[in-house]
């Protein structure tokens, strides 16, 4: 299988989850998730029509940008620390995804308006409460709601969450509905109208979108499997 066959199927699946659930077909936008891959793979990617990709971390992200066409647009889905914020703002993502503090949220937004810009992010809720993952609890982004809904350049576009990993598919759905939920509350507090849920990756995202999501995370559904490089002994290796 070719990376544009993979992303044919993806989108026919993507097509039929709208459909099943009645939402309007093109609801839900495909973010191929391109962390560990090489810039060419993104590029045979691109050729096939995607246009909106993924990266974890900050310095991957911007050593494959410029290989790339500038039309593309990129998220930056994982953590951000607080010294890398004015990297992270320079290289223009789209959205920033992974925003799991107050602490982030002000950075950014201090170092957004220093520079006259505004930073569009995504909150990420660690809706399962797993003490691996980063993350507001619910609690804690209901406490933060008001700080965060105010700081001055920071347009919070919406939500995001990783849930625990499951087996079924189906396991998943009590943790998109809690995110979908949560928005909704959250909404109903003003101003922002939160039009984003980041939710679903290659083996949930079906079920993620019959519960709400508005951008699903594909990664190896697209890419094929990733190694990932580790270091022993003063060596890389790769499992």
């Amino acid at each position: 299988m070719t990376i544009a066959s993979n992303l044919q199927q993806i989108r026919s699946r993507i097509t039929q989850a709208e459909a099943r659930c009645g939402r309007p077909l093109g609801s839900v936008r495909l973010l191929a998730v391109s962390k560990t891959f090489p810039a060419a793979d993104i590029a045979e990617a691109a050729a096939a029509g995607q246009t909106a990709f993924g990266e974890n971390r900050l310095q991957e992200a911007m050593e494959k940008m410029p290989l790339l066409p500038s039309t593309l647009e990129w998220h930056l889905i994982g953590p951000l620390q607080r010294n890398k914020v004015r990297k992270a703002l320079r290289q223009g993502f789209a959205l920033i995804q992974a925003v799991d503090s107050l602490r982030l949220a002000e950075t950014l937004s201090r170092i957004a308006g220093e520079t006259g810009a505004t930073a569009r992010v995504l909150l990420e809720v660690n809706v399962d409460g797993e003490e691996s993952k980063h993350g507001f609890s619910p609690r804690g982004l209901r406490t933060d709601w008001n700080e965060l809904a105010s700081l001055p350049c920071l347009d919070i576009q919406g939500l995001m969450t990783i849930p625990a990993p499951v087996g079924d598919p189906e396991d998943a759905r009590p943790a998109f509905r809690a995110l979908r939920i949560l928005a909704e509350e959250l909404r109903t507090c003003g101003p922002l109208p939160l039009p984003e849920l980041s939710m679903g990756m290659s083996h949930d995202f079906e079920i993620a979108i019959e519960e709400g999501a508005t951008i699903v995370r594909v990664g190896s559904a697209i890419f094929g499997g990733r190694s990932y490089p580790e270091r022993q002994a003063g060596h890389a290796v790769l499992r």
